[in-house]
């Protein structure tokens, strides 16, 4: 009994422990922004594919090369089904023996029509990246740690030889650690006009001082006091020099919260992985319990764990499953997005008539089937009927005592 209880007093702390744990991740799901999440996975997935086509000779693909490619992709299965699936973007034919992928040439004039709006979009681009760098501690960040984020951001892949010599009086590339994965961008020069943050400049077309706002149902009332106490206290931006501020200060927190704001802010989609975003903790000075810090601001921030990949998303930047305001390189991507869904549209309407086919085809041999078991039955019934006829004197009672009567009967006529 005492080791019973022992056990007891063990176990209990490390369960306690373990909940408490799981529930720092806990939060309410809110439909329309996980549905958002599902119809960016998809065109996340499908623009990889893109991007390795267009990389690869002649933008042609084996699909073996791009089955290979999957495990990175995080997908399971067979690519050639997948391609497959979306016939309005890839394209996929036979030769010497192999399946080979290519984009389609609906997908190839959406390419072209990205590129397009990427060069007119270019002094936005050099803004966000300037951006990112005065809010960085020491106004560089890591090339390695940016290109995990890069297309949140709307650069491209060859954005630092596109951008970075072309500003070389905002930007330059730095290496003092002598290392190919130490080598970062640096801010070469301050810019004033840059340095507002989104709820600055909202702020200042309502005439009123900076605040959050919070996108949460009035019945959410605990949520709304704890908001308001938070809001109440002066607004700090996140372009503001964090040495100046004390660590676990009410200050500091509203300037990592305001932070956090602005990089969604910043990005395409205003969401981005929890997981990347912490790997900026030193250039940002994030906490090392960023997910406690995000829960905790549940009416400014929105944590998702959709594909067992956290994501944080900003709620106001949504209406719904909507983004409120599209960036010019959202609204092509959303071209994208639509030919893919023509495409699966497609496939699943050729793919029903399979099926059907398939079915009618096997009731056809099923209404055979029976027809030649009715047959057979009525055969057998014959059959029957003809063996009968032929037994039938045997069995009548006339005839059994005729039958009888001259096997036993002496007088009876031989």
């Amino acid at each position: 009994m005492h080791i019973r209880n022992l056990n007891c007093l063990i176990h209990k702390p490390s369960i306690k422990y373990f909940c408490r744990s799981f529930s720092l991740w806990s939060m309410k799901k809110d439909p329309d922004l996980e549905s958002a999440l599902s119809r960016n996975r998809r065109w996340i997935v499908n623009n990889q594919i893109k991007n390795i086509v267009l990389r690869y000779p002649n933008q042609i693909l084996p699909l073996r090369f791009l089955q290979k490619k999957f495990k990175t992709l995080d997908l399971q299965g067979s690519a050639m089904n997948w391609v497959k699936k979306y016939p309005c973007c890839f394209e996929v034919f036979l030769q010497h023996d192999e399946y080979y992928c290519r984009l389609t040439k609906r997908m190839m004039a959406l390419v072209e029509e990205e590129e397009t709006v990427k060069d007119m979009q270019e002094q936005v681009l050099v803004q966000r990246l300037a951006k990112l760098l005065m809010m960085s501690t020491n106004h560089r960040l890591n090339v390695v740690k940016l290109n995990e984020l890069k297309r949140n951001f709307g650069f491209s892949d060859d954005y630092l030889i596109r951008i970075v010599p072309k500003y070389s009086d905002l930007f330059r590339i730095v290496n003092y650690g002598g290392r190919r994965s130490s080598m970062d961008i640096e801010l070469v020069s301050w810019n004033s006009d840059l340095a507002v943050s989104a709820i600055e400049i909202s702020a200042q077309k309502q005439g009123v001082e900076p605040c959050f706002s919070c996108s949460l149902p009035s019945t959410w009332v605990k949520s709304w006091e704890r908001f308001h106490e938070f809001n109440s206290t002066p607004y700090v931006s996140p372009y503001m020099d964090p040495g100046q501020l004390v660590e676990g200060t009410k200050e500091m927190e509203k300037r990592t919260v305001g932070l956090v704001h602005e990089l969604l802010s910043l990005t395409l989609w205003k969401k981005v992985s929890i997981l990347k975003l912490g790997h900026f903790k030193r250039e940002f000075r994030l906490p090392d319990k960023l997910n406690v810090l995000l829960l905790k601001h549940l009416g400014i921030f929105y944590v998702s764990n959709k594909y067992q990949l956290y994501t944080v998303l900003l709620r106001e930047g949504y209406k719904g499953s909507e983004l409120i305001d599209k960036d010019p390189l959202v609204v092509v991507k959303e071209k994208f997005g639509e030919l893919m869904q023509e495409g699966l549209h497609e496939y699943n309407r050729r793919h029903c008539s399979q099926n059907l086919e398939k079915k009618r085809k096997a009731g056809m041999v099923l209404s055979r089937l029976r027809e030649i078991e009715d047959k057979n039955s009525d055969l057998s019934d014959s059959e029957d009927q003809v063996q009968g006829d032929k037994l039938g004197g045997l069995f009548d009672p006339e005839e059994r005592k005729r039958f009888y009567k001259v096997l036993f009967d002496d007088d009876a006529p031989g």
